[in-house]
């Protein structure tokens, strides 16, 4: 039986924002290439890049950041450890000198306004968000490279699959909802037991639950960062953040000195509903203002919805209790099988499929999470997931000006919110009378992000993006 193969660390990734198919996909496209040309031995002898960018990449792809990221992998940055203070500084190096370090190595000439080429009106067959690199050699060689950011930071080059199964043997094949109940009623297993027996193809338990802890640092991090800054979102819109006046106005009096004691603080100030809301609302809000300022956040599966699954994950570990010692592995391990379905099934590009690929997925992925640490049943973490994803079919991407901001940032504490809807909905059902499967939601998010007119796909050109007055030179 083929499957894809897809690893908890490949539906949540570390990276920069603000947009992980349009920033962090190009950055590790651009990343591969200067590593390959290293690996060829060619990399000494460029003498002239030009990158061009094509269809929902050129469109948006100075307000998401496409730009920066391109520069930052070219010169052999990781988006994982790079000090996010430093990446500006690098930008505005080149382009004042005009001058680019080729993985740090090979200095070529590089002018950004010159050698990044947006064409709009353009657009490859196999994926909206395509984007070619031109390489002339020193001998007179030219070579031509294109690759396509297919979203949540998953990129493939031109004749490539994106079949990640090769080598990799799975105890429990999953492609399907389908799949993954039928593991779950024939071992016994819960959803998250079944996703992490998976992981052990790739590493051991010990290193899954270490990675995983990782990632769940990298997020909570980002939501402390982000309710503690202040200021105006970067990119001519005036946006300003909301998130940290939000937690000084929740907060009150309390005292904190980092991100452990202020969970407490946040649990000793009581669990009524308007506070729960809240406060859900400011870890969302705090995520996705941080990933609008090229801040370090976790794909979860995008940058634009990287504030769902953080948001719910924290809302259960402040405000749920009792929970499993293993609450935040269980949670991430659970998402990450449902993210994997859509991945399979649908898509988790906003240019292929609208904002219903982004938020619809993360509030899938989180509904599934929360039930499976709330002691939901296999069939109850899977209804959730169904619930969730069902009342956001036909969500379209329209930024404004390009930008991750307007709405992408208040969506993600509406995506957050309808998790817990979705999950305390489902703990309160009895999933064998239910009408509608996670396979068939999935199946009809496909079919209506193939109905949805391209306007409607990150691209700006349609809905609020249009219909909102603003000027941005450059967007």
């Amino acid at each position: 039986m083929p499957y894809e193969a897809i690893s908890l660390f490949d539906i949540f990734k570390i990276g920069i924002g603000p947009s992980s198919s349009h920033t962090l996909g190009p950055w590790r496209a651009a990343e591969r290439l200067v590593n390959e040309l290293e690996q060829a031995g060619t990399l000494n002898s460029v003498e002239e890049l030009t990158v061009v960018l094509y269809g929902s990449l050129a469109k948006t792809g100075k307000g998401h950041g496409t730009d920066v990221a391109i520069l930052m992998g070219l010169q052999g940055a990781d988006p994982v450890t790079i000090p996010v203070e430093e990446i500006q500084p690098a930008v505005q190096f080149i382009d004042a000198s005009r001058k680019l370090l080729l993985k740090g190595k090979k200095l070529i000439d590089f002018d950004p306004q010159h050698h990044i080429q947006y064409l709009t009106l353009e657009a490859l067959p196999y994926h909206p968000n395509g984007l070619t690199f031109l390489i002339r050699f020193e001998n007179g060689h030219e070579q031509a490279r294109t690759f396509y950011s297919v979203g949540g930071g998953f990129v493939i080059e031109e004749g490539e699959t994106s079949d990640q199964a090769v080598g990799v043997q799975l105890p429990f094949p999953v492609n399907t909802a389908e799949d993954l109940l039928h593991w779950c009623m024939k071992t016994g297993l819960s959803v998250s037991d079944v996703s992490l027996e998976n992981e052990s193809a790739w590493r051991s338990e010990q290193d899954t639950r270490e990675k995983a802890q990782q990632i769940w640092e990298v997020m909570e991090m980002c939501i402390y960062r982000g309710a503690h800054t202040t200021g105006m979102l970067p990119g001519g819109l005036d946006v300003k953040r909301r998130s940290a006046a939000l937690n000084r106005k929740l907060i009150g009096d309390l005292v904190y000195t980092d991100p452990l004691s202020w969970k407490q603080a946040i649990a000793s100030g009581g669990r009524d509903f308007t506070r729960t809301l809240d406060w859900v609302s400011c870890f969302a809000l705090a995520v996705n203002e941080e990933n609008a300022s090229f801040g370090r956040v976790v794909t979860a599966p995008t940058n634009g919805a990287a504030g769902v699954v953080p948001a719910v994950l924290q809302y259960l570990l402040v405000f749920q209790d009792p929970l499993p010692e293993d609450a935040v592995l269980r949670f991430l391990a659970t998402a990450s099988i449902i993210g994997s379905a859509f991945t399979k099934g649908a898509t988790l590009s906003a240019a292929m499929g609208g904002c219903q690929a982004e938020i619809g997925v993360s509030s899938a992925m989180a509904a599934a999470g929360l039930t499976e640490c709330l002691g939901g049943t296999q069939k109850q973490v899977l209804m959730a997931a169904e619930i969730a994803m069902e009342h956001h079919l036909g969500l379209t991407c329209d930024p404004i000006g390009g930008l991750v901001q307007v709405p992408c940032i208040e969506r993600n504490t509406m995506g957050a919110i309808k998790a817990i809807t979705a999950s305390q909905l489902a703990m309160q059902s009895t999933p064998d009378f239910a009408k509608v499967s996670l396979d068939a939601v999935i199946k009809a998010m496909w079919d209506t992000a193939r109905d949805m007119n391209h306007k409607y796909k990150e691209t700006a050109d349609g809905g609020l993006a249009i219909h909102v007055p603003i000027s941005l030179p450059e967007c």
